[in-house]
């Protein structure tokens, strides 16, 4: 831990301007004190770099569930003024829009349980994962630059889903100013046939049920869907798959060709690539990365409508008598303007999120209007091994930019934990606590150990009493796919 962090509030903690020579705001820290003193001091050094951004505003964040990572730390977030400052890719992040779905259904676990194995082996062979892995659809290229503007609305235009689903997604699944003209061929190659794909690392698409005493809010509960102990939901993780991927590639090398030669500028780290939004550069990259942001929502558009699919043909049964219905669809890994308030007064800011959740209060302009009165849903995955939650936004959560955490966060590198864990022993280990899994890769599988992550209840508790957003129920895994 830091010898100068200073702690300013329960769970927060503040690096100061004088830290660092060069650093234009303060850096701040949300966490527990055994949160923040076991967090790597990469997170510190990584997080003092974001300070020095030219445009930002305010201060730079860490969630609790914060941890090192390429450019900002994950978890890491900046709210940049859009006139003065830049944009960077390592502050949005490889994976752009990477995010969770939750679907509610009216299954009990008790209808469940019995078909666990049914269900996790038939979703497994439906829904594309792993490395490298196809998707449910193959698009030409006219039909992927048409994705690319239209998002989840492309798949619920060709009956992927429901006009409904688009009300409870982040930006309802489609973000405006993608622009296809600024993708590269490369990109384009990578994208257009894993669209409909879990992918590998991190993500999971897994079944999950409410337990006994695990909801926290009733009245948020009963608004997002959830309605009491038993019920069976859905939880998707996955992203921009390798097309998200190459954008973020393509033009860190851009930007770190012309920042200095055209711009001026300099940053202590060449993780921190950038350029000013407001240039061509800048704008080249923005219109690439909302095409990525929007091929995430219908990835997990389509996934979801397999899901839909699976579970119709184990139950016979139609998704609408399963009461299959989307709760909600947040993103990570994306830069965003926002009119948010700053010291008083509503500003316009471009806000990175890398590894951290939007959060918006009950009644902010985004929210839909089934929510008004609960908030903006946010969804923060466990690992495979542990519960994960729904919160909602909160107004306590303005002076972080209304942003939360996003999961548990690694605490253990992946080559350390594929040392230390055995996938096939991990996968008996989960069968023997009741957890039922399939996986495209036992190497993957022991990256994503539980004790590889931080503890979820931890982070949780330590979001809600940072103000950041409020628990409203917690999932525990039935059965899960990893890639």
């Amino acid at each position: 831990m830091m010898h100068d962090l200073k702690k300013i509030g329960e769970c927060l903690y503040e690096i100061p301007v004088s830290h660092r020579p060069g650093m234009k705001v303060p850096g701040r820290i949300y966490g527990s004190e055994e949160i923040v003193r076991t967090m790597d001091d990469a997170v510190f050094s990584q997080l003092a770099n974001v300070c020095m951004l030219p445009g930002v505003v305010k201060h730079a964040l860490c969630m609790p569930d914060g941890h090192s990572g390429y450019g900002f730390p994950i978890g890491g977030v900046a709210a940049i003024d859009p006139d003065e400052g830049v944009i960077s890719p390592g502050g949005i992040g490889f994976d752009i829009n990477c995010g969770v779905r939750l679907m509610a259904t009216s299954l009990h676990v008790d209808e469940v349980a019995p078909k666990i194995k049914d269900l996790v082996d038939a979703l497994f062979n439906s829904v594309p994962s792993g490395v490298g892995s196809g998707g449910i659809v193959s698009l030409s290229d006219d039909d992927f630059d048409t994705a690319m503007v239209m998002g989840a609305r492309w798949a619920v235009e060709r009956g992927y889903g429901t006009k409904e689903d688009l009300d409870c997604i982040e930006e309802g699944g489609c973000i405006r100013e993608a622009d296809p003209s600024r993708v590269s061929a490369r990109a384009r190659e990578r994208g257009k046939n894993q669209v409909g794909s879990l992918g590998s690392g991190n993500h999971y698409l897994e079944i999950q049920a409410v337990e006994k005493g695990d909801i926290f809010d009733v009245k948020a509960a009963r608004d997002f869907g959830i309605t009491g102990e038993g019920q069976v939901v859905v939880m998707i993780h996955s992203g921009s798959r390798g097309f998200g991927h190459q954008v973020a590639t393509d033009y860190l090398q851009r930007f770190l060709s012309v920042m200095k030669p055209k711009y001026g500028l300099s940053m202590p780290d060449r993780e921190l690539a950038c350029a000013p939004f407001s240039s061509p550069d800048g704008q080249d990259y923005y219109g690439a990365m909302n095409c990525a942001i929007n091929i995430a929502f219908l990835n997990r558009q389509l996934m979801m409508h397999r899901v839909r699919e699976v579970f119709s043909e184990i139950f016979r049964k139609s998704p609408s008598d399963m009461g299959m219905r989307l709760v909600y669809d947040v993103c990570h890994n994306t830069a965003k303007l926002e009119r948010l308030p700053v010291d008083g007064r509503e500003r316009l800011l471009l806000v990175h999120r890398k590894g951290a959740t939007r959060a918006f209060a009950p009644g902010m302009k985004g929210v839909p209007a089934r929510y008004a009165e609960s908030g903006q849903p946010v969804l923060i995955g466990g690992s495979m091994q542990t519960a994960s939650y729904l919160l909602a936004g909160a107004r306590s959560g303005a002076d972080a930019f209304f942003t939360t955490a996003h999961g548990s966060g690694r605490v253990m590198s992946r080559m350390r934990a594929k040392k230390e864990f055995n996938g096939r022993d991990l996968k008996k280990r989960m069968m023997d606590d009741g957890i039922y899994i399939q996986t495209a890769s036992f190497p993957g599988l022991a990256e994503e150990a539980g004790a590889a992550y931080k503890d979820v209840d931890m982070v949780i508790d330590a979001t809600s009493r940072a103000g950041l957003s409020r628990p409203v129920a917690r999932f525990t895994p039935m059965g899960n796919i990893k890639g």
